[in-house]
């Protein structure tokens, strides 16, 4: 059986661009902009798979106020996300945007094909709970997510779980005085 048609002209990477897994924000080519300071359309490759792993958030962003997304070892699960052929010269500015997160080196699915050595990052310091992510940044994931074309079903997981955690954590409504 023939292999799927890859979405962009298959190409071994070279010494000048390494790939690099988003599962969060980053997904969002728009919001990666505004950290790496140029367009990244054109470095999607397409929507990943990520096996043995799982999302959470299980790191407050001071910046945003509000939870982040995380990735962690999980048997069985799997992370949908967006893979990127970056430049190197985009490293910096790229760990410069995921602080409080280290470099973790994963192999993705995308396409059909399999792409080994692919940065992505994880939180150093987790906490113990999720904290809810506010509306802001919960936008910028979706669209990301449907932009970039995660499968409907994750994303309406995602959905559903960010949704499930921000009513979990909303501050309880004040009683009236009569």
């Amino acid at each position: 059986m023939d292999s799927p048609i890859p979405l962009k002209p298959s190409k071994d990477i070279s010494e000048d661009n390494f790939y690099y897994f988003a599962y969060g924000s980053c997904m969002c080519p728009v919001d990666l902009k505004r950290s790496l300071g140029e367009s990244t359309h054109a470095y999607v490759i397409g929507p990943a798979t990520l096996e043995g792993y799982r999302l959470g958030f299980f790191r407050r962003s001071r910046l945003r106020d509000c939870g982040v997304l995380d990735v962690v070892p999980n048997p069985g699960s799997t992370v949908q996300g967006v893979l990127y052929q970056l430049p190197w010269r985009l490293s910096p500015a790229l760990d410069l945007r995921e602080e409080g997160y280290c470099h973790e080196t994963v192999t993705v699915n995308c396409s059909g094909r399999v792409y080994g050595d692919t940065r992505t990052y994880s939180v150093i310091n987790k906490t113990h709970e999720e904290i809810a992510p506010n509306e802001w940044y919960s936008s910028v994931v979706m669209r990301g997510a449907a932009t970039c074309g995660l499968p409907e079903q994750y994303c309406w997981e995602l959905f559903h779980h960010i949704h499930s955690l921000q009513r979990r954590q909303a501050p309880a409504p004040l009683r009236q005085i009569a």
